[in-house]
């Protein structure tokens, strides 16, 4: 029962998950002729034999698991499960055992036992676990050296979550089947499905639901407390569906080592994770204790005081020899008898068969007795029921080898691909059964051939299973569409067909009839709600793209021009402005009255649709209308915004009202693309070609239009839109704005008055400097006297100072007051009379009022 002494070096590696522990088994073991290293679970096992084989190559390792044998004659290094692993190492220079503190599991922690305290290396030993396990390894094996390793990532507590708000990349652990069912159909119907995993899946069926969550099929993994031994997963989040299990005895809450266990698998390597529970369901609301959080966050958990034992090395001579072996008690105080583990409970209720132990003599029927008893019961259907299944194997194991043909027979029943999920899972596990039977070195003949179909048929159901899973808990065309309801939604493949169907990364969603969006009429009525919202995400573009198809195959090319929609030389449509300046009415050229009136409709639409297209270089000053008629901007700033409107984004900052516009104010404005600047309220948006020209064809501007907006250009009698006078010339008003920033940028920066002003950026953009000294004197800014140098001095002459004193202030001058420096005309005291608004006006009029209305006065005035 104690630990042989050895020569080996025994490290105990403890530490919590994502700590690199079995990364580091495997370099020592590479590093080593020989080695050999016991795993949890056949499913682990097999993931580090295929790294191993990378490494080393296939003929140098071998992989032994209860069910599986990949043994080359050549072979130098065993991946196994802990069960399969030899006891004393199997004389390989390098052992190591995963996952130790399982020596205190209640069903398997007695093989654990036996390996942590005899299976030992040559040359090196090394005990894989959690901290937990660190006084047993102290008390059980006093030559080894202890070392703790800490955690890559940090894992934090996130609280509680309702299923519709996990974030991407998430697992929920669940702990019964039932519970996986529930929240894994719940996740298809909201999210696009999940991934399944469950300890009653093969291996085969695991890895590829892994691999249907890792490759970002589906961004939601369900679980049971599977998860927590050694799957290597990018999860960012583990969410409890429920805190208790059944372990065997009774109903219990987790202790909160197991959280750990589970919550750690958020979050690999250098990345962090988090975990919290699942809310909203049939149930009360989970919530873990502040000890519980505290404890898994810091890593805090009581230490084990006892691990499971049962003789590893029982006696033969009979059944009740044996079974009192099997329930002897260990002599030292931290170990405890095994509770009864299925293989012993199958054992004590064939001994009552007294017809069977009659003909059970020698040692040799013993052992091979009790080799059947050790069958796992993969179908988990208890003790009573799996041994009348060993009772059935016993009889034809007692005359000898099960024939092939019988073996063969038997897993041809089960090769069947039809059935539910429930029905290929019963499959699974029996040919699991079968193939651990075939795996056994004297009770099958022609082994080898009977366990390569084994594993053929467990292939073909595994594929199966993964097929009706997906198909049960995977809805793609859902999945597409939630990543569509995402930041990145924009860069998803939107297409429409030639038949008017409208298709989301190839999966059909609906179709156009007409210009009207119809959901597919196979969706579900969840389904039907995301497609909608897919649609009313991505209508638009499709509309402009059929109504331009429409538009071209009836019409030919169009444009818009002088307030109309042409076609060559001639009008096809009017645009009537309403009282939205961003917004028309067609009505169609009186010759196309000709048309049938469903044929005309139908022009309309695709126009009405078309034109929408068009208006998109507007949309800065469409948002500025929609915020003037939101309540809460305040009516001083609407009536700036509407002043902004009427003048097509660009206004005098004297007529702007500045003055009864809160500070606080500023930022909504600035959010909407408004730029208050030294001389001039502007929307850069709308300093561009496309949006000035269009203002122009459709007849909103009719100043005149600079076709390149150029930054200067040569001044005339009538500027053009977005442009202020500059001596002899003009220069658009964001650029004017650049040269004040910068000349107030070194003003703040000199120690006195004066300061000088590099007027290189103006002479780059083409400005005259005297055209440049009349511009800056318009806000502010006078040169002064050019400083010359002394007499006799030599070398460039010193830039010339400049000082500055504020040019007006924001609001209009009253009326019949001169507007001084600023230029233009004296106001007489009554209301304008030039034409309509925005039309004709000339653009730098000030407001007729200082009042909190004055830019709406303006407006109506």
């Amino acid at each position: 029962m104690s630990s042989r002494v050895t020569d080996s070096r025994i490290r105990a590696v403890l530490g919590p998950t994502n700590t690199g522990k079995t990364h580091l088994a495997i370099e020592r073991m590479c590093g080593h002729s020989s080695g050999a290293i016991g795993f949890p679970l056949r499913l682990l096992a097999r993931e580090v034999y295929d790294k191993v084989c990378k490494i080393k190559g296939e003929s140098q390792v071998a992989l032994i698991t209860g069910e599986e044998r990949i043994e080359p004659p050549t072979a130098r290094y065993l991946l196994c499960t802990a069960e399969a692993m030899p006891r004393d190492g199997g004389n390989r220079a390098f052992v190591a055992l995963d996952e130790a503190q399982l020596a205190a599991d209640r069903e398997r922690g007695h093989i654990f036992t036996d390996r942590l305290l005899n299976a030992r290396g040559r040359e090196e030993t090394m005990l894989l676990g959690s901290a937990t396990l660190e006084p047993m390894v102290q008390a059980l094996v006093p030559g080894a050296m202890i070392e703790e390793r800490p955690r890559f990532s940090t894992l934090s507590h996130a609280g509680s979550c309702k299923l519709s708000r996990l974030p991407p990349r998430s697992a929920i652990v669940a702990f019964s089947v039932e519970e996986v069912y529930r929240v894994a159909e719940l996740l298809r119907r909201f999210r696009g499905g999940a991934a399944v995993v469950m300890g009653a899946l093969s291996p085969e069926t695991r890895n590829r639901q892994v691999e249907l969550f890792q490759s970002g099929e589906v961004d939601y993994i369900v679980a049971t407390d599977a998860i927590g031994m050694g799957l290597n997963l990018d999860v960012t989040h583990v969410a409890f569906a429920s805190l208790s299990k059944f372990d065997g005895v009774r109903q219990r809450r987790l202790n909160p080592a197991e959280m750990a266990q589970i919550a750690g698998r958020a979050g690999r390597h250098h990345q962090d994770g988090t975990f919290g529970t699942l809310s909203g369901g049939r149930r009360e609301a989970l919530e873990f204790t502040e000890e519980e959080v505290y404890a898994i966050e810091q890593h805090r958990f009581a230490p084990l005081t006892r691990l499971y034992w049962r003789e590893a090395q029982p006696r033969f001579d009979t059944v009740d020899v044996l079974v009192a072996d099997l329930e002897s008690k260990p002599d030292i105080p931290q170990l405890a008898a095994a509770p009864e583990a299925i293989d012993l409970a199958v054992l004590k209720r064939l001994a009552e068969d007294h017809a069977l132990m009659r003909e059970v003599k020698t040692p040799g029927q013993v052992r091979r007795l009790w080799e059947a008893c050790q069958l796992p019961d993969f179908r988990q259907q208890g003790a009573d029921m799996h041994a009348r299944f060993v009772r059935r194997l016993w009889q034809d194991l007692r005359q000898g080898h099960l024939g092939a043909d019988f073996v063969a027979a038997r897993i041809a029943e089960l090769g069947q691909v039809r059935g539910d999920i429930d029905t290929l899972q019963g499959r699974l596990a029996a040919i699991r059964s079968w193939a651990y039977i075939c795996q056994r070195p004297d009770w099958v003949l022609a082994r080898d051939e009977m366990a390569a179909r084994a594993r053929s048929v467990e292939a073909k159901l595994s594929d199966a299973l993964h097929q009706r899973l997906t198909e049960r808990f995977v809805n793609r065309r859902t999945a597409v569409l939630m990543k569509s309801m995402g930041k990145d939604a924009g860069l998803l493949r939107v297409a429409l067909d030639e038949e008017g169907r409208v298709t989301v990364e190839d999966q059909v969603i609906g179709h156009l009839d007409g210009f009207r969006f119809v959901v597919d009429a196979h969706a579900d009525s969840e389904e039907r709600k995301l497609m909608l919202a897919a649609a009313e995400k991505h209508l638009p573009q499709l509309l402009e793209q059929k109504a331009k198809a429409l538009v071209e195959s009836e019409l030919g090319e169009l444009r818009i021009e002088r307030g109309a929609i042409v076609r060559g030389e001639r009008p096809v449509a009017q645009l009537e402005q309403t009282k939205s300046p961003t917004h028309f009415r067609i009505v169609l050229e009186k010759e196309l009255d000709a048309l049938e009136p469903t044929q005309k409709a139908r022009l309309s639409e695709a126009l009405e649709h078309w034109l929408e297209g068009q208006l998109a270089p507007l949309d800065a000053l469409r948002k500025l209308e929609e915020a003037a008629q939101d309540p809460e901007a305040g009516s001083e700033v609407r009536a700036l915004l509407l002043t902004l409107v009427d003048r097509n984004g660009t206004v005098q900052r004297e007529a702007a009202g500045l003055a009864h516009i809160p500070k606080e104010k500023r930022p909504f404005m600035r959010k909407l693309g408004v730029m208050i600047g030294s001389l001039d309220v502007y929307v850069p948006a709308l300093l561009k070609p496309g949006p000035r020209m269009l203002l122009r064809a459709l007849g909103v501007d009719r100043r005149s239009v600079n076709e390149k907006m150029e930054a200067v250009i040569e001044g005339t009698k009538h500027l053009p839109a977005g442009y202020r006078r500059a001596g002899q010339q003009a220069i658009r008003v964001d650029m004017a704005e650049k040269l004040f920033r910068a000349a107030h940028e070194t003003r703040a920066k000199a120690t006195g008055r004066d300061f000088p002003v590099d007027t290189a950026l103006a002479t780059s953009m083409g400005l005259l400097a005297e055209n440049f000294q009349r511009l800056m004197r318009d806000a502010g800014f006078r040169p002064r006297e050019q400083v010359t140098l002394a007499e006799g001095v030599f070398g460039p002459p010193p830039p010339r100072p400049w000082s500055w004193r504020p040019p007006r202030k924001d609001h209009a001058p009253q009326q019949g007051q001169s507007r001084g420096r600023s230029g233009g005309k004296p106001r007489g005291k009554g209301p304008h009379k030039g034409g309509k608004q925005g039309k004709g006006r000339p653009e730098h009029q000030p407001a007729t009022s200082n009042a909190a209305f004055a830019g709406l006065a303006d407006l109506l005035g």
